[in-house]
């Protein structure tokens, strides 16, 4: 089956997030997600609250779909504390939690605390954090000294409810990082590639340019996971178009995911201005196709 969830960004207050996150579940989509920045883009002096208390606040007045971060990375987390974190999800979630996880970008919470790394560094940075946070997660204490990170008796008690670990969802979009998700990961997830939009650009063609793009990336995907069974996620909203513009627009994705072999599909809930401009009333149609989604089988890979 094809599963589909909803991204809420952090920025209302949870008296309004509440009833957005209950109704998410209630119009029957698979999981719901949010981001893990301090601030983000263009957003970054508007209202933007916490991760880890929102999704634990999610997961208390949810009770089947999955919650995740999508996603969090180690921009400004260490995998220590943030351990806990997960593990304090999980046990909230009763083992609904998912962690998206990702090498970090470039944008604005890049440099917070401190400066940004380089490319070469945050990808380097990133195998470390992966690994001592698999090793955090499977055992009830461990000992690391690396290049980025330390952990001195660090104890994971009682551990999670999923098992062996709370699945992570690994974003790759390179060959090195896609080598991560498929070690690491349960799941590998991309926002596709680049989405060549500008001056003078078609987006009907950007649109389609994007989608061959995405299968190349497949492809290369399935070179590097070499027949390990790692599952696949996409973010439709990397596309040029912003996927629910309209629902028949959703749809059409979701089937085009499934042919690639996508099994799991994300969009975001349509804010009213700016990115991800759009209507509501597209999320409740595209919930009223759900059920002839959700019984698509994604193409073997």
């Amino acid at each position: 089956m094809v599963r589909v969830g909803v991204v809420l960004l952090p920025q209302e207050r949870w008296s309004v997030q509440r009833e957005r996150w209950r109704r998410v579940e209630q119009m029957g989509f698979d999981h719901a997600w949010t981001y893990d920045h301090l601030a983000w883009r263009d957003l970054a002096d508007e209202p933007w609250f916490a991760t880890v208390p929102l999704l634990a606040a999610a997961a208390a007045v949810t009770e089947r779909i999955g919650l995740g971060t999508w996603v969090a990375s180690p921009n400004f987390r260490h995998p220590v504390p943030f351990a806990k974190d997960v593990m304090g999800l999980d046990d909230v979630s009763g083992g609904r939690f998912v962690l998206g996880v990702g090498a970090g970008g470039e944008g604005w919470d890049a440099g917070v605390l401190g400066p940004a790394p380089t490319r070469g560094e945050r990808t380097r940075r990133f195998a470390e954090f992966l690994e001592v946070l698999d090793a955090l997660l499977t055992q009830p204490v461990t000992e690391h000294v690396g290049a980025f990170y330390e952990a001195h008796a660090a104890r994971m008690l009682p551990g999670t409810i999923a098992r062996p670990r709370t699945p992570f969802v690994v974003a790759a979009n390179g060959p090195r990082t896609m080598a991560l998700a498929a070690r690491y990961g349960q799941g590998w997830a991309t926002y596709g590639p680049g989405t060549g939009v500008g001056d003078g650009v078609d987006e009907t063609a950007a649109q389609e340019s994007w989608w061959g793009g995405l299968a190349r990336m497949v492809d290369a995907f399935d070179q590097v996971a070499d027949g390990r069974p790692v599952g696949r996620w996409l973010s439709l909203d990397g596309a040029p178009r912003f996927s629910l513009t309209s629902a028949a627009l959703a749809v059409e994705g979701v089937e085009r995911a499934a042919a690639l072999g996508f099994g799991d599909v994300v969009l975001h809930w349509p804010r009213p201005s700016g990115v991800y401009a759009g209507d509501e009333r597209e999320l409740e149609r595209l919930a009223a196709e759900l059920p002839r989604l959700q019984a698509l089988e994604p193409a073997p890979r």
